[in-house]
């Protein structure tokens, strides 16, 4: 995201997608449901874990 968590990280993991994202920050643990359009405006880069 372009800003940062409170606790100074900003790396989010997307815990659901649909009319509104559930994020969870990667440092704390805190979750929040964020508005699709708010969300997607705010994303900086998509980093996707390795799958195998």
């Amino acid at each position: 995201m372009k800003k940062e968590h409170p606790c100074k990280n900003n790396e989010f993991e997307v815990l659901r997608i649909g009319m509104d994202f559930k994020i969870k920050c990667t440092k704390c643990g805190h979750e929040v449901m964020v508005p699709r359009k708010k969300c997607e405006h705010n994303i900086k880069k998509i980093v996707r874990k390795n799958e195998s």
